[in-house]
């Protein structure tokens, strides 16, 4: 069902062709405004970067008191965490308002645009005679334009904040894991800032697992869009042949037509599934791993009195925050593919438009 040829042509401008028209949201009189929204939000994450580092040095206190059997460290530790909690709470909120205003803002912007190409000099009539593929534009201006401006806010916001967490908490795997020696019968090998090693390690693991298991993806999804577009627009047709406002073909049948739509729709939907099944099963294996893996690592020096109760939770905890960002890509592998399918099938509308009055659209 999926096959190369319907994605072959004039793919390699289909993302060019996106930023081309998109990119002017940033550049023009709303330039100001959406700046200003990304100042605010790289701001956000650093002050959460920096509330997620004391929480995970409350950690190492919190536990450090449970294992003194120390009271009155209890409940300092219990008043200094409150804070904490609301300063983390706090942000959170900031940036789900300055994330969604940007999302809202762009798409609003890109949409309009988009609109007004494909209306103007009444290109909508004649779009149907060019070449390319630019079925149901009205689809793809509604929502696959919310998906290619919603998505990239998201995962560039995710990237930033995984890559400032890297830098800021391998820091704190290096020095509070320290080196650990392993014996082998006669032989004794010192491995230095074990833990960084290990979570790069298990990291570039699940990355590769998820791409050898899910390298289609974005193919999968995009095929889905267009079978669903197809179905959309099939019953549109019938619904107006029914009140004659168009003519059904005479050697056509509505229900076999309908039901030729609805078959394609639930073939690449059960294609998308399991592709979807397969990222699951690497995905939330790593989330139930990763906490137990953080902790046996540290074991062996808790054992041999070298890390305490407190030490142990705080490096298990950096453990686990340096590979849920080492794994940015496997998290967000999904949401990258819809993106590129979102973006490919506003930028094959362009292109076709492109092809009614060039030069294309600013």
């Amino acid at each position: 069902m999926l096959t190369r040829s319907r994605f072959a042509t004039e793919e390699r401008q289909l993302l060019p062709r996106f930023w081309q028209s998109a990119s002017g949201y940033w550049r023009g009189p709303s330039a100001w405004f959406a700046w200003f929204l990304v100042i605010l939000l790289i701001a956000n994450v650093v002050l959460q970067l920096l509330t997620q580092y004391g929480l995970n040095f409350w950690n190492r206190d919190f536990f450090n008191a449970v294992e003194q059997k120390n009271q009155s460290e209890l409940i300092y530790q219990a008043l200094r965490f409150v804070p904490l909690a609301g300063a983390s709470i706090g942000l959170d909120v900031c940036s789900v308002w300055a994330r969604m205003t940007l999302q809202r803002s762009w798409r609003a912007w890109l949409s309009g645009r988009l609109y007004d190409y494909w209306l103007g000099d009444d290109r909508y009539k004649r779009l149907r005679f060019m070449p390319g593929d630019s079925e149901a534009p009205e689809y793809r201006i509604a929502e696959d334009a919310k998906v290619a401006t919603d998505l990239p806010i998201d995962l560039v916001v995710g990237l930033l904040q995984s890559l400032l967490t890297i830098a800021t908490f391998v820091g704190v795997l290096w020095s509070v894991g320290g080196s650990l020696t392993v014996h082998a019968g006669e032989f004794a090998l010192l491995l230095p800032g074990y833990l960084v090693i290990a979570v790069i390690a298990y990291s570039a693991l699940l990355a590769t697992a998820i791409w050898l298991t899910a390298g289609r993806l974005t193919r999968i999804i995009e095929e889905n869009k267009r079978t669903e577009a197809e179905l959309r627009a099939t019953g549109t047709h019938l619904r107006e042949s029914g009140e004659g406002k168009v003519s059904l073909a005479a050697n056509k049948d509505g229900r076999h037509v309908i039901g030729a739509a609805l078959k394609a729709v639930i073939g690449v939907w059960r294609i998308y599934c399991w592709q979807l099944m397969r990222m699951t099963l690497v995905t939330y294996t790593g989330l139930l791993i990763t906490p137990v893996i953080g902790l046996l690592l540290c074991l062996p020096k808790y054992l041999a009195d070298t890390m305490t109760l407190g030490e142990v939770v705080q490096a298990s905890a950096a453990f686990v925050v340096v590979q849920t960002a080492f794994n940015w890509f496997t998290d967000n592998y999904a949401k990258l593919a819809e993106w590129a399918a979102s973006a490919n099938r506003v930028a094959s509308l362009l292109l076709a438009l492109d092809q009614d009055r060039p030069p294309p659209m600013p």
